[in-house]
């Protein structure tokens, strides 16, 4: 009995069980981040919902001019000697693309938020006027198959590629060469696998072909107004491309293959201001492979392989990754946390048992599992400290209990409460998160040390000693 007495009051068996027990805390650490898991996959689900029920991510191509013909050249006909007997005429239907020279793009984006169940999303109304103006259309200019064949040119048309055209809101305004031009469904002559098909079209009338075959550029104006998803992307198609957009949301993100040249983000939206011109960008080369089929449909989340500029509407606080972030600390809070419950167990003479140990961990295990819960219905600053409140109150009465003194147990949640506030800290801060990560490490074992730098550890640990001290009258 003696010796079984000695081990259990030993303190390097204490340490291990100590370091078995933070090993076996971790499983229900490694099951409240699986829930976080999930549950940010559920908003993600929530998302993809919204977008096939709403509207998905833009990405808005245009206008440009999608212009048909017809290339005609005959072909000798010979008989079995080589002699020629007659003329055979051909012709192919064609189509050529053609891009502004000017393309101005100026617009305004309004968040709005939609639910699908307790996931939020975000989404924008796009309130966009596109001017810019077209070169003069030469039939000599477009691409033959036959040298020497004849070109008649067919009605051209303007074109307005989106990846999802239920976001349109009304018909697009346009206006080219002065007349007032109407939208149909569609873009003809395309291919419908082409990014161009899903899109909406407008003949060029009489008059306005006319202009297009001067000598003389040909102005356009388009007003449109347009709904999406937390993402908008815009392909830059004019020879120079000038775009300004701006918006009262106060936390967008900045992407695609160019980022904004002037940007100004404030509290209170931000003003972004693009200039792009068709030396640094593949755009019109990318929309051309599109028509031949090398390039991929448009799907409701966006088009891939196409040079945009982005601008995406972020949810400041994202309560899921705050909360994955922070159960990434959970090993290392556990272990400060069970840290100072042996030290003062060591110095004061206490003896704890394993279970009492147990119960501290999974009350800081709690803590993570509270602060998720929470934060799906209320702000993450906030559930951060209801659950950070709750969990330093209980630790508060369950030490002033089994410490045996309530200034004890008030010290040691105090300790606790300052650690919830570094936490934050670190979860606030993430860029400088490593950084401040590991200096409190290196605070926190240095404080040890040098708090424990003239202690005899084997006098501390030993057994008799501990009897000797507890049998005399100091």
């Amino acid at each position: 009995m003696n010796r079984l007495a000695a081990w259990r009051d030993s303190t390097l068996v204490k340490s291990l069980m100590l370091l078995l027990l933070l090993g076996v805390l971790c499983i229900p650490l490694w099951q409240i981040e699986a829930l976080i898991d999930e549950r940010g996959a559920s908003q993600r689900v929530a998302s993809d919902e919204l977008a096939l029920t709403h509207v998905g991510p833009q990405t808005l191509i245009g206008p440009l001019l999608v212009v048909p013909y017809v290339e005609t050249w005959q072909v000798p006909q010979r008989n079995e000697r080589g002699e020629q007997t007659g003329v055979e005429t051909k012709s192919e239907a064609r189509w050529q693309l053609q891009f502004p020279q000017q393309l101005d793009i100026n617009g305004s984006l309004t968040p709005e938020e939609r639910y699908r169940g307790i996931f939020k999303v975000p989404f924008y109304k796009l309130s966009a006027k596109l001017g810019g103006h077209f070169a003069p259309l030469r039939p000599e200019q477009l691409p033959r198959r036959v040298n020497g064949s004849s070109i008649e040119v067919l009605t051209p048309v303007l074109a307005l590629a989106l990846s999802d055209t239920r976001g349109l809101e009304g018909a697009p305004k346009l206006a080219l060469h002065g007349e007032a031009l109407a939208f149909a469904r569609g873009v003809p002559h395309v291919p419908e696998k082409s990014w161009l098909a899903a899109g909406v079209h407008a003949p060029l009338s009489a008059a306005a072909a006319r202009a297009l075959a001067g000598s003389q550029p040909v102005a356009f104006q388009l007003d449109v107004t347009l709904n999406g998803q937390a993402q908008l992307a815009i392909a830059p198609l004019g020879n120079e491309t000038s775009a300004h957009l701006t918006s009262p949301w106060a936390h967008p993100r900045f992407g695609g293959r160019f980022l904004a040249a002037d940007r100004t983000v404030t509290g209170s939206g931000f003003d972004a201001r693009w200039r792009i011109t068709a030396l640094t960008t593949q755009a019109r080369e990318q929309l051309r492979a599109s028509l031949h089929g090398e390039g991929a449909r448009a799907a409701p989340a966006g088009i891939e392989g196409l040079d945009t500029f982005d601008i995406a509407l972020v949810q400041p606080v994202n309560v899921y990754s705050m909360s994955e972030r922070a159960v990434k600390y959970g090993v290392l809070f556990i272990g400060l946390v069970l840290m100072a419950v042996f030290m003062v167990e060591l110095f004061k003479r206490l003896a704890l048992h394993p279970v009492q140990y147990a119960l501290v961990g999974l009350s800081i295990a709690v803590f993570f599992l509270l602060l998720i819960a929470l934060s799906e219905k209320l702000g993450f600053a906030l559930a951060y400290a209801g659950a950070a409140g709750a969990s330093v109150a209980l630790l508060a009465m369950y030490f002033s209990a089994v410490l045996g003194s309530a200034r004890r147990g008030g010290s040691l949640a105090a300790y606790v409460a300052l650690l919830y506030g570094a936490l934050y800290g670190l979860l606030a801060s993430e860029s400088n998160a490593l950084l401040l990560g590991a200096l409190l490490v290196f605070g926190m074992l240095a404080a040890l040390m040098l708090a424990t730098r003239h202690v005899n550890w084997w006098r501390l640990g030993s057994t008799d000693a501990r009897r000797a001290e507890s049998a005399s009258p100091a």
